[in-house]
């Protein structure tokens, strides 16, 4: 234990800890997404391949990366934030950092219009990287689509039937015991290596909440790895939902991931 407190996590160009994460889009126009991507200037189209690689510049260049203190950015040798690559109907957005992904998400639902491309689910891990490890070879041998199924499933089964539970109790307070019993188990539970969230996006809800939503899941995941990582093993997602909510709401603005 003492070795690891004395060895820092890795970290991208950016300051944020390297915790890979991949956004998966349903793709309805895959002539329609080519030609936005085209115009955008902060997209790059790689030469032979159907993928493109985003960068910190035009677009946008606005981005903020506070957990950095003192970085430059060099026109002349933008940051690449990720990569998007198209196949089977999908486009894939792999990112090496939670901060990242919390900032594409809204960005790319306002210059891509959903009928040519809309979010689906994001899959990521939880846990930081030792600068010395051994990193998973790209993201197939991260992210294995059966294992994250299972998973999934088992939580929506879970929450389904407490919410049946809760539903049928006989009093409110009955009601409000089961659903503060299952919030305190699934705080304390430990997390999966990897793990997928799906989004809720309907046409009539608002896009800034869902956002805000999987901000706060992965802030909670990432506070809960960085704690651990320095010691801190009864740190729990219910602390790290403490603290998010405190920074978020508490400082009367929504910042993304510090």
């Amino acid at each position: 234990m003492f070795d690891r407190l004395q060895k820092p996590f890795l970290t991208v160009e950016t300051g944020e800890a390297y915790q890979p994460i991949r956004l998966t889009y349903d793709l309805n126009e895959s002539n329609g997404l080519v030609s936005t991507l085209d115009k955008l200037q902060c997209v790059e189209k790689n030469p032979n391949a159907s993928s493109w690689n985003w960068y910190w510049k035009n677009e946008c260049d606005d981005m903020h990366f506070e957990s950095l203190e003192s970085f430059r950015k060099n026109p002349e040798h933008p940051v690449r934030l990720g990569t998007i690559t198209v196949r089977d109907n999908k486009l894939f957005l792999n990112l090496p950092s939670f901060k990242r992904a919390c900032m594409a998400v809204p960005f790319f639902h306002k210059m891509v219009s959903k009928s040519i491309a809309k979010v689906h689910h994001a899959d990521f891990l939880n846990k930081v990287f030792a600068t010395d490890e051994r990193l998973p070879h790209g993201f197939s041998e991260m992210f294995k689509e059966n294992e994250l199924d299972r998973i999934l499933h088992e939580r929506v089964e879970s929450y389904n039937k407490v919410k049946e539970e809760c539903e049928n109790a006989a009093t409110a307070e009955e009601a409000l015991r089961i659903l503060s019993e299952y919030t305190h188990s699934e705080a304390g539970r430990k997390l999966p290596y990897a793990e997928r969230y799906v989004f809720e996006l309907q046409n009539q809800d608002d896009p800034d909440v869902v956002f805000l939503g999987f901000y706060i899941y992965l802030r909670g995941r990432e506070l809960v790895a960085i704690k651990r990582w320095f010691g801190e093993s009864g740190y729990s997602l219910a602390d790290a939902a403490d603290e998010t909510v405190e920074a978020v709401f508490g400082g009367l603005g929504i910042d993304i991931i510090e």
